[in-house]
């Protein structure tokens, strides 16, 4: 009797090229979810770890928890036996290669919080084996895959580049942006050695059209803290502008649309209530703290950063001025509706929201705070949870001040101003409304 030959395993480089590679995401958020449908719907089998177990029986049942990833899209690819959910980690050393993308948050000393990070390198490196591919995609300050990661994994006895590859790859997404998404947004590679960084830039080309293999995963990492730096000192330059505007009588977007006509030379960048969402608020944060651990003072970052978390207050004492001038009102009893409460426009998402902040200091003055944003139901406000209310001519005719934090497209500006003894407008989303009950940031 012939017996048939054992099936050899093929090296990792080949089972990425035929789609054979396991892949396991850790963390399933606004970064790992859609990572994981991306790398599914390309023909992989992928595995969602995460420790929210209400999250997980959701997904496995094809429903999304973010608005970005559609709940058919979902559903098809868990039916296909494609994409799996799992609570807690127990299978991580089925897969061959893992991304982690957990959260990284700011402590309330503003220092950076990677204990989610450390969490996660844990469980990965209790079930490290030969030929896996490990890469962080979670924003962190420099030094921390080779500095963190890389001495947990090798703690197994396994060396880097040689039984195992380890990279760091900073996440791209932008939310809302309908032009620019996962496939189409050059994915940066960095790895521990040239053939991490090599296996990993194989593996993200199976799903981005345009991979960026640069030297290292710390260079990797300053890419990301470039990126998002660069935005933060510019949208603090735009809001300090603002308040320079104020001092001489004139209108600030008037000012940045002009000074936008120059065809070279010039990036528009444009003030606001203050600065939302994961990345501009916190990433910054960490480069500045570690630079601080290395005796650097990182002055344009601390600047910025500076003026951009006192935008909040310097908004809510612009209300204070409007509220007294307008009708001689104070604070305490005026009635205030909270337009748009997400961090960015036709988003729905609150984390970092500006609208928190200025809630708080409004409802801590005495103000008698409602909000109106069609993509956020249920808020947990600062004077405890709230629904959101309907716009209406008779709920605006009933304010004292709208004020408007976030100009979703789905709200009706038109009548915010229309209907509303006052408006205080924070994102020049009502230029081309000529009224007199309206005052722009």
């Amino acid at each position: 009797m012939i017996r048939p030959k054992k099936r050899t395993k093929l090296p990792l480089i080949d089972q990425i090229l035929r789609r054979r590679a396991k892949i396991g995401i850790l963390g399933l958020g606004y970064v790992g979810l859609p990572l994981a449908l991306a790398f599914a719907r390309h023909g992989f089998v992928v595995t969602g770890f995460d420790v929210d177990g209400a999250r997980i029986a959701r997904l496995q049942g094809g429903e999304s928890p973010l608005a970005g990833v559609t709940d058919p899209l979902l559903a098809d690819l868990v039916a296909e036996g494609r994409l799996r959910f799992k609570a807690g980690f127990r299978d991580l050393k089925k897969q061959q290669v893992i991304l982690i993308c957990v959260p990284t948050p700011l402590r309330k000393t503003r220092d950076p919080d990677i204990s989610h990070i450390l969490a996660a390198v844990q469980e990965v490196a209790a079930q490290l084996k030969a030929g896996q591919l490990i890469v962080l995609e979670s924003t962190t300050y420099p030094g921390t895959t080779e500095e963190i990661l890389l001495p947990a994994l090798e703690a197994q006895g396994l060396k880097v580049g040689r039984d195992f590859n380890l990279a760091f790859s900073p996440e791209r997404l932008d939310p809302g942006n309908e032009t620019y998404h996962l496939g189409n947004t050059p994915k940066i590679v960095g790895g521990i050695t040239p053939t991490c960084t090599r296996l990993a830039a194989l593996l993200y080309h199976t799903v981005v059209e345009r991979v960026f293999p640069v030297r290292n995963a710390r260079t990797a990492e300053l890419v990301k803290q470039l990126e998002n730096t660069f935005r933060a000192v510019n949208i603090g330059v735009a809001n300090e502008f603002a308040q320079i505007c104020e001092k001489f009588g004139a209108d600030v977007w008037e000012v940045i649309a002009a000074a936008a006509t120059k065809p070279f030379g010039f990036m528009p960048f444009y003030p606001g209530p203050g600065l939302g969402g994961h990345c501009i608020p916190l990433d910054p944060q960490y480069l500045s703290w570690k630079l601080k651990a290395l005796n650097y003072q990182p002055r344009f970052i601390d600047l910025a950063t500076n003026v951009n978390l006192s935008m909040p207050e310097y908004v809510f004492g612009r209300v204070q001025s409007a509220l007294n001038a307008a009708a001689g009102k104070a604070l305490k009893g005026a009635k205030i509706l909270l337009v748009g409460v997400t961090y960015k426009k036709n988003v729905a998402d609150t984390r970092e929201s500006p609208a928190y902040e200025l809630g708080r200091l409004l409802h801590a003055a005495g103000a008698r705070l409602n909000y109106a944003d069609p993509l956020i139901p249920e808020w947990e406000a600062p004077w405890g949870r709230a629904k959101a209310k309907k716009l209406s001519p008779q709920l605006l005719r009933a304010q004292d001040l709208a004020l408007i934090v976030t100009d979703h497209d789905a709200l009706s500006l038109d009548q915010v101003v229309l209907h509303s003894p006052l408006v205080f407008d924070t994102r020049g989303a009502t230029q081309g409304l000529r009224s007199k009950n309206v005052v722009r940031l």
